[in-house]
């Protein structure tokens, strides 16, 4: 059942964020601990998980976890510190310092486990949108509501939910950071798959920055499957500049006039690769 209403008391009256292990905390076994099924990280860096180990081998656990009492006695569901509890685990800890909160609804443990993430160590782009979207679907929260909540304008929400409209292998690339979240916002711009996945490869491939994804997308129009520019920009002339691009293997623009002539421009960026692209062109 959606759940309409505010969650005014604020974060640090649940999640205290200047406590350290002995003030108000408790040890938990860790076998005892569920993880949240609304947990919004999705994926953990494991190299960074890596080092989190480490330092609680060498220092032990700086900050207690937040965990709430479940139904029964003596488990606890995960609200906040994941990597803290999976790092805990590597090591063989066998209990870890936890503030335990007697009463946590469902519409709660989602908001505190985003706002952990966000404030600590941030999720990535697409992680954060399907969070804001649990929050608007499940439990009926305006993007105004949420914006309140965590400290983030409406229109950052709105974008931000928008990127799950972007096609599978788009959100791939961007969870994969392939590309950037300038690079999908751009690509919000093509309503078809498409589209999207037919710029997505020129971005990998010619490296495009933002700005210059943003002018093919504006040169698609927002419809079609190929760029449009001008009448005498033909499907030949696009194979044409892919298939140099593929050969050389750098980004490539051709230019041509209505009577045959034209320019054709080849990108490079560093010295290195100029001298490598120097060397191709003369050797061949």
């Amino acid at each position: 059942m959606a759940i309409k209403r505010g969650l005014g008391r604020g974060l640090d009256a649940l999640i205290p964020t200047n406590t350290r292990v002995g003030q108000g905390a408790s040890q938990i076994a860790i076998t005892s601990i569920r993880l949240n099924p609304r947990q919004p990280r999705s994926t953990v860096d494991t190299e960074e998980l890596a080092e989190l180990a480490e330092s609680i081998r060498k220092h032990g656990i700086l900050q207690p976890i937040v965990v709430a009492r479940t139904e029964n006695t003596g488990e606890y569901i995960l609200i906040a510190g994941q990597r803290r509890l999976q790092a805990a685990a590597i090591v063989e800890m066998h209990t870890i310092p936890a503030i335990v909160r007697d009463t946590t609804t469902d519409s709660e443990m989602l908001e505190l486990a985003l706002i952990e993430n966000i404030q600590r160590s941030n999720l990535n782009p697409l992680e954060t949108a399907r969070a804001y979207s649990s929050l608007v679907e499940d439990f009926d929260m305006s993007h105004d509501e949420i914006s309140k909540q965590v400290g983030k304008s409406r229109t950052t929400i709105s974008n931000s939910i928008r990127l799950l409209r972007l096609s599978e292998a788009v959100q791939i690339a961007l969870s994969k950071k392939h590309i950037s979240e300038g690079h999908a916002r751009a690509l919000l711009g093509i309503p078809n798959p498409e589209g999207q996945e037919y710029i997505l490869s020129k971005i990998v491939s010619e490296r495009l920055n933002v700005r210059q994804t943003e002018t093919i997308v504006q040169e698609m129009g927002g419809s079609t499957n190929k760029p449009k520019r001008g009448s005498e920009r033909s499907i030949e002339e696009i194979d044409l500049e892919d298939r140099l691009r593929n050969s050389i293997g750098t980004k490539i623009k051709l230019h041509r006039n209505r009577n045959g002539s034209g320019r054709l421009v080849i990108y490079f960026y560093s010295d290195e690769e100029l001298e490598n692209l120097t060397n191709r062109i003369i050797d061949n």
